[in-house]
């Protein structure tokens, strides 16, 4: 039985705005254009055998996400990424084709940046209050549920981040958010939410979300 493979690519730029389904689909065409054949369903309508253990928001970037797949010929790993950034559109770019070895369940935390932009300059006192904000004891923000009979269910949020580092600039703060990935995740829009409902004076023009790392449950890389 073929071993299981992984891609570590970044989305960033225009492909930011490349949906999850749109992601799969731009990832299958990409194989079939590089040449490169992979495991497939049985039947009169055979699917590629693909997937993205965490997938991306759309309109955050990142430089650290991953493809699971089954690459079948025995082809060298080492030529998948040249081959397939040659057919991949602008933005998503492979960096490493390997093998598959730690489980996805030992996929523990997610490491973000998120920067909030002002026109005029950070609010007053912004850096402390966001910095209180997230050394709250609780912090209960809505989510939304399929399961809830209203679409929501209310979250705790505070034991769902791990490290959060505030630093303000002239006309931007910054968040380090290290996040829980899974079981249950923690996105940083719900972050931003918090701060939007319980520090308007700090609400910003504009908002960025960044992916930097993946993390196991010991802070290290995961891959």
């Amino acid at each position: 039985m073929p071993n299981k493979h992984r891609l570590h690519f970044s989305k960033t730029g225009s492909a930011r705005y490349i949906s999850h389904l749109d992601l799969m689909r731009t990832f299958q065409r990409a194989f079939l254009r590089a040449g490169l054949t992979i495991r497939h369903t049985e039947g009169y309508h055979p699917h590629a055998f693909v997937s993205l253990p965490l997938p991306l928001s759309v309109g955050f970037s990142s430089v650290c996400e991953t493809l699971e797949f089954e690459l079948l010929g025995g082809g060298a790993l080492e030529e998948v990424p040249e081959r397939m950034n040659a057919v991949l559109p602008a933005g998503i770019t492979v960096q490493r084709c390997y093998e598959a070895v730690r489980p996805v369940k030992d996929l523990a935390y997610v490491d973000y940046v998120v920067t909030l932009e002002y026109e005029s300059g950070a609010p007053f006192g912004a850096e402390r209050a966001i910095q209180t904000l997230l050394a709250r004891e609780q912090l209960l923000v809505d989510k939304k549920s399929k399961k809830a009979a209203g679409g929501l269910v209310q979250v705790d949020i505070i034991p769902l981040i791990a490290r959060s580092v505030c630093e303000e600039r002239r006309d931007t703060i910054t968040l380090e958010l290290v996040l829980r990935a899974q079981n249950p995740g923690l996105n940083p829009e719900l972050v931003v939410a918090a701060i939007r409902r319980e520090c308007p004076e700090v609400t910003p023009d504009y908002i960025s979300f960044h992916r930097r790392q993946v993390l196991d449950g010991q802070f290290q890389p995961w891959e």
